[in-house]
């Protein structure tokens, strides 16, 4: 059965189990190997008891059977109730695919031994092929001494085997800490639980995986109604995507006069672009301006964004001449994905964004994320940020998807500093929006800062936004140096500064020396 990972991978020679968990199959390139035994360890609402169930029930719905024995105090009854609100619960394959057994009492009374004679008599009678052992904690602790607890995993592991019974052995210990079923056992699936400030954050991580690669390291993992959903850090999952970009490039354009002829016609397809500036020089409206032209010419679009409903940015639009974006959203050319101000997961938000383009299975899309910060806010490990950007912009670029990505800088600041220096590494073009202060007014302006694989007028121009549209003027001749953050009035034998804007000491103006005046030399008497 060959593997689920990426193109050119190797066929495995080991026939695998399906666990029906999203993305785990695909984290352990293809599922568990069918007659291995895998400890899961996580502490306590870390979620193995679901995942275990969510593979059980995946098992016997598919042709196999499954035997749970639980060493725990709590009733069947009570574990079953906890999970009736899961999608994959299903009453109806209980017991005669999955059933239920008990090992509390017969491990009280005869140990180890006694536990062991339990489960061979249940596996054969009820031809288990998958089997649950849930609370190893307890027969650890049953056991005299750690070497009677590992010849108990050799002997179940030598008859489980013999059978062909893939087997998961549930406990809370440390997965840090070497304990006899970390070294026992085919594969270790570490589980934690842990706050991020306020933000519990669940994960997975594959520790040991025999017979097969895995993908190492750790992947946030979520809880819900649907069960236990893995999401497999992007920078991994698509770390060696298909070169799918096979047509010739063209132009798209922003459909803003100006703007199109300092971009020699506009954006390269394919190509990913960072609209950057302080909030409220247009970064949007833009970003729905280059989304509304590419409809105009029978090209799709998508709004991912963070802040703004689909009601808003209709209002928005509308209310500086761009009425008829709310006709192309409804013909479905124009799609906007707007994420609930939720705690997020950076990597679902991509797994979300790029599934729904491989739905829509169409050519020429153009994308507007709005903005990068959303991601930001959703990042666990914020050192992963250019790593996962690069990896989402190549997939995008392979999809032969035209990005842009908006992203903010400080609302008064003399420099041009990115939130992220090293955002112009996966990006080709960076365009920056600013405000500048004249004569006691604000203006803004707009320039290319960066394009790659073609020519670009690099000038400053005036961008103006009114009820009539966007436009973009010519060269803004009446103020030298601006990105400097000193306007200065040309064509005048008086230069004109410029108050300081917040958080910047203005420049000192140098003043005449006042004359020192003498006093004179005192007389002498005669």
């Amino acid at each position: 059965m060959s593997s689920e990972g990426g193109a050119g991978e190797k066929k495995t020679l080991h026939p695998r189990l399906e666990t029906g968990v999203p993305r785990l199959d695909f984290i352990t390139k293809g599922g568990l190997i069918k007659g291995a035994s895998y400890a899961v360890l996580g502490p306590p609402g870390s979620g193995k008891t679901i995942l275990a169930h969510q593979i059980a029930f995946w098992h016997v719905k598919h042709g196999g059977k499954a035997l749970y024995v639980t060493l725990l105090t709590e009733s069947h009854a009570r574990m079953l109730a906890n999970l009736e609100g899961m999608s994959f619960f299903d009453t109806s394959v209980i017991p005669e695919k999955l059933h239920y057994l008990s090992g509390y009492r017969q491990l009280e009374s005869e140990g180890l031994k006694g536990l062991l004679e339990l489960v061979r008599r249940a596996v054969r009678q009820h031809q288990a092929t998958l089997l649950i052992l849930d609370g190893m904690d307890v027969a650890k602790d049953m056991a005299r001494a750690d070497l009677t607890y590992k010849r108990f995993l050799q002997e179940l592991q030598t008859f489980i085997g013999i059978l062909g019974c893939t087997t998961l052995l549930l406990s809370p210990h440390d997965p840090s800490k070497l304990l006899p079923e970390t070294t026992a056992v085919d594969g270790i699936f570490a589980l934690s639980l842990w706050l991020s400030g306020p933000r519990a954050v669940r994960e997975l991580s594959t520790l040991k995986f025999r017979g097969s690669d895995s993908l190492l390291g750790k992947h946030e993992l979520e809880i819900s109604n649907r069960g236990v959903v893995i999401h497999p850090r992007t920078e991994v999952q698509f770390s060696d995507p298909v070169d799918r970009v096979a047509s010739e490039r063209i132009r798209m354009g922003f459909g803003v006069p100006r703007l199109d002829e300092s971009l020699h016609g506009g954006l390269l397809s394919g190509s990913t672009t960072l609209l950057l500036g302080a909030p409220g020089t247009g970064k949007t409206l833009l970003g729905l301006r280059f989304l509304l032209e590419g409809a105009r010419r029978g090209q799709p679009g998508v709004y991912f964004g963070f802040y703004e409903t689909s009601q808003r940015l209709m209002e928005k639009a509308e209310g500086v001449g761009m009425g008829d974006l709310s006709k192309y959203v409804e013909a479905g050319l124009i799609e906007i994905q707007w994420q609930p101000p939720l705690e997020h997961n950076m990597d679902a938000l991509a797994e979300r964004l790029l599934e729904r383009i491989h739905e829509r299975k169409v050519k020429r899309l153009r994308l507007f994320v709005d903005s990068v910060a959303g991601f930001r806010s959703a990042a666990v490990y914020p050192e992963r940020m250019s790593r996962f950007f690069s990896a989402l912009s190549h997939q995008l670029r392979m999809l032969d998807v035209t990005t842009l990505y908006s992203d903010e800088t400080a609302l008064f600041s003399p420099g041009v500093d990115a939130p992220q220096p090293d955002a112009t590494a996966y990006v080709e073009n960076v365009i920056m929006l600013r405000y500048v202060e004249l004569r006691s007014q604000l203006y803004r302006l707009i320039s290319i800062m960066k394009m790659r694989e073609s020519q670009y007028d690099s000038g400053i121009r005036e961008f103006s936004i009114t009820d009539k549209g966007i436009t973009v003027a010519d060269t803004f001749e009446s103020a030298e140096s601006v990105l400097t953050g000193h306007a200065i009035m040309a064509g005048g034998a008086r230069d004109v500064r410029r108050k300081a804007p917040m958080g910047e000491k203005a420049k000192p103006r140098k003043r005449p020396q006042p004359k020192v005046r003498r006093k004179p030399a005192p007389r002498r008497r005669s």
